[in-house]
């Protein structure tokens, strides 16, 4: 008799979503799916707002990364505005930016994804979390706390809170950065870029001592978006669109972020609240890509910063400079990055000019359409209004950065699931299995925290006419 498995919640994600897993009647998986539980309504809700306001009004729709919905829809009132940031402006935003990546990215891998690497796929879910990495690791979880704390606090000094500032507008930013400010952060900054060399070294011995998991677990072929910049380096705040294809071949190559559409099209499908974006040319869904750190350290050609730029070149060799499949060679790449974006911000905090006073552009324009894109922690981010010529919106077009991954997670959790469920046998550490297919993505699904010890984890195996056939639980 077929069964179906349910695991809900999905832990250790931002967000509230589920798995379901269908098996036949060999007890073997005949599909999976991931859902996304909860409807957000951002893009319905903001028509009537004016545009101004969507900078502030966005970034609620997440609690971990706002800065970039704070950034991305700064840029597209830029562009309706029609002004031109001052360099000033666009390096503070700059500085912004890395802050966000560095502390959502240690965020990730000291809190979420290490205790896997730190024990295992099947030891006890009761040391499997970050106290018991803390416990096991106390000095690299101190120096993760002091990563994170970093990033926030640049963030905290832009635009009064860690989360959810008030430091960017359209035309540029709310106030000057201080000389006070800048000398402080710089005196850290060695040491921040010193734990991020740590943490990337952690990493890299788990792929050395697991390279079975490294390149297998989750692996699959796919196509491969991000932002690059005239040299072909990973670029995070501007830059044009590149997608590789599974083979690695570039097939879309210096793509204005403002014709993202003549590549990029959205499905809906009646089990998830997130749209699945695909690549036109290759039709739903096997215009399948991947975002966030794994795309873009696949489409690029390396970093802009000496440290990182040495990395991703030994990263990019261990695959013949083709791309990587592996779903958990995004920690790998996500802390390749998050040493670029350490870098980048002691490059920021070194100039001088950081400091000055223009960073305000002020029009008298309305542009009736206007596009924002920025490289999220998750992935690529576009924030698309169109406005009346009074400046309110008419129509919000949003593709989050988990979205453009919906597809390849899907494919993650009935790649694994398939792998590890036979015959019917299901245990807790193949359960953790999928949800950890998922976290490898770091999927943001909606603006939500949880208390420790709140969600517990539980799968249930029902028979064809409904009744329980087992209750696991953590």
């Amino acid at each position: 008799m077929s069964q179906k498995i349910v695991i809900e919640p999905v832990t250790r994600v931002e967000g509230h979503g589920k798995v379901t897993i269908h098996l036949n009647d060999k007890g073997n998986v005949e599909d999976a799916k991931f859902h996304v539980t909860q409807v957000r309504g951002f893009e319905k809700f903001c028509e009537g707002r004016l545009f101004w306001e969507m900078p502030l009004i966005t970034q609620r729709i997440c609690g971990i990364c706002p800065v970039s919905h704070h950034l991305a829809s700064s840029k597209a009132g830029d562009a309706i505005m029609g002004v031109k940031l001052t360099e000033t402006a666009k390096k503070l935003r700059k500085l912004l930016h890395m802050a966000q990546l560095v502390q959502s990215h240690a965020l990730h891998f000291f809190y979420l994804a290490s205790p896997e690497l730190v024990f295992g796929f099947d030891a006890d879910p009761a040391i499997r979390n970050v106290v018991g990495v803390i416990q096991a690791m106390p000095d690299v979880a101190v120096k993760g706390v002091k990563i994170r704390s970093f990033g926030q606090r640049i963030i905290e000094a832009m635009g009064d809170k860690k989360v959810h500032p008030t430091a960017s507008v359209p035309g540029g930013m709310t106030r000057a950065f201080s000389e006070a400010h800048r000398e402080g952060f710089l005196s850290e900054v060695d040491e921040v870029i010193a734990n991020c060399e740590l943490a990337l070294s952690i990493v890299k011995e788990y792929a050395g001592k697991h390279p079975v998991i490294m390149q297998n677990f989750a692996r699959f072929p796919s196509g491969y978006l991000g932002l690059v910049d005239e040299k072909g380096n990973i670029e995070y705040y501007d830059g044009k669109l590149r997608l590789k294809d599974k083979y690695g071949e570039i097939v879309e190559n210096d793509v204005d972020t403002n014709s993202y559409l003549s590549i990029i099209s959205e499905m809906v499908e009646d089990w998830s609240y997130l749209k699945f974006p695909y690549y036109k040319k290759m039709k739903y869904p096997d215009g399948m890509y991947r975002v966030g750190p794994l795309g873009r350290v696949n489409v690029a050609d390396g970093c802009s910063t000496p440290l990182a730029n040495v990395e991703i070149a030994e990263f990019k060799k261990m695959f013949n400079y083709g791309v990587a499949e592996g779903s958990m060679f995004y920690h790998y790449a996500r802390l390749i990055e998050m040493l670029n974006c350490a870098e980048e911000i002691k490059v920021l905090l070194s100039d001088d000019h950081i400091t000055d006073t223009d960073f305000f552009t002020g029009s008298k324009v309305i542009n009736q359409e206007g596009i924002g894109v920025i490289e999220a922690p998750r992935g690529t981010l576009f924030h698309h209004y169109k406005v009346d010529q009074a400046g309110k919106i008419t129509s919000v077009n949003l593709i989050v950065s988990t979205g453009h991954n919906n597809l390849a997670m899907n494919r993650s959790v009935i790649e694994v699931a398939r792998e590890y469920i036979k015959d019917g046998h299901v245990t807790e550490g193949i359960l953790n299995r999928i949800e950890v297919a998922i976290r490898c993505y770091d999927p943001c699904l909606s603006c939500s925290s949880h208390a420790l010890g709140h969600m517990p984890l539980e799968i249930t195996i029902k028979e064809a006419d409904g009744t329980v056939r087992e209750v696991l639980r953590n």
